[in-house]
């Protein structure tokens, strides 16, 4: 029996888990705002439902890899010697995104977006900054740890990089749906506009995977990058055309990376795999 046969059920676990740890807080979130529970539940909780992916792939690779494993999933998420160019990659280009969004909203609506509403996040006080913060350790490393530090290196072991990506970013916009019954700007899109959304993490896979592999399976950059794209397109002054325009750039770059990488390893670099 291979080692990819022999693993698969940790990936399988890893996946169950995931959904798990946080639909166990969404569906009871989502079952107050629907009105079919009648419970007081703090809808700040929501906040913790990012660290599902988090500790399913702690869990699963203490099973299968004991204690190196969990020390090389650590080093993994602080892996910050990856060139000062990815550095910058990570954190800014989705700010450039938001302000290449900005100013299109300007241009077709004359006015800009209300700047002061990056730091406000759902369901808690103003936080200003703290709201970068908060996206990067919750959509950044809570989810980021899960799937691209756990899973996608273990997809990836027998399939291109784009496959595994595809994969991935499935049961990743999947893992999302809950949360279409609960939160304001979801709820607000509706149900329908699903499709769209999934087809945006996919898109959104493939650049994180791009950035994975070329750090060498940093998941700290692909955290960074992640929490700094919520930050500016989950904020109140990143809504309407200024999240449409930077998702569509995302779509563009994600086509891009795979037309000039090619779909075995989506960078520069061999995949990383494990």
């Amino acid at each position: 029996m291979s080692e990819a046969t022999t693993k698969r059920p940790l990936l399988v676990l890893y996946f169950v888990l995931a959904y798990a740890f946080s639909w166990v807080i969404e569906i009871p979130l989502a079952a107050v705002a629907q009105g079919f529970l009648d419970l007081r539940i703090p809808f700040a909780l929501h906040y913790l439902t990012a660290f599902g992916p988090l500790l399913a792939a702690f869990i699963v690779t203490g099973i299968g890899d004991g204690s190196e494993g969990i020390r090389d999933l650590v080093a993994r998420m602080l892996k910050w010697r990856v060139g000062l160019g990815w550095v910058l990659i990570a954190v800014f280009s989705p700010l450039v995104l938001f302000v290449i969004g900005a100013v299109a909203a300007y241009v077709l609506s004359g006015s800009w977006p209300d700047f002061s509403l990056l730091g406000e996040v759902n369901f808690l006080p103003y936080l200003g900054i703290g709201a970068w913060i908060l996206r990067t350790l919750t959509n950044g490393f809570g989810e980021g740890t899960g799937w691209r530090g756990y899973a996608l290196p273990r997809l990836q072991k027998n399939r291109s990089a784009l496959s595994a990506t595809l994969i991935l970013g499935v049961f990743w916009a999947l893992w999302h749906l809950p949360a279409f019954f609960y939160l304001p700007n979801l709820m607000e899109i509706g149900l329908a506009s699903f499709p769209l959304f999934a087809i945006g993490v996919v898109t959104g896979a493939v650049l994180l995977t791009w950035l994975y592999n070329s750090t060498g399976g940093s998941i700290l950059m692909v955290s960074l990058w992640h929490g700094s794209f919520n930050f500016v397109t989950a904020s109140g002054a990143g809504q309407g055309i200024v999240a449409a325009i930077a998702s569509n750039l995302v779509i563009v770059w994600a086509v891009i990376l795979v037309v000039m990488f090619k779909p075995a390893n989506l960078s520069h670099r061999t995949r990383y795999v494990l």
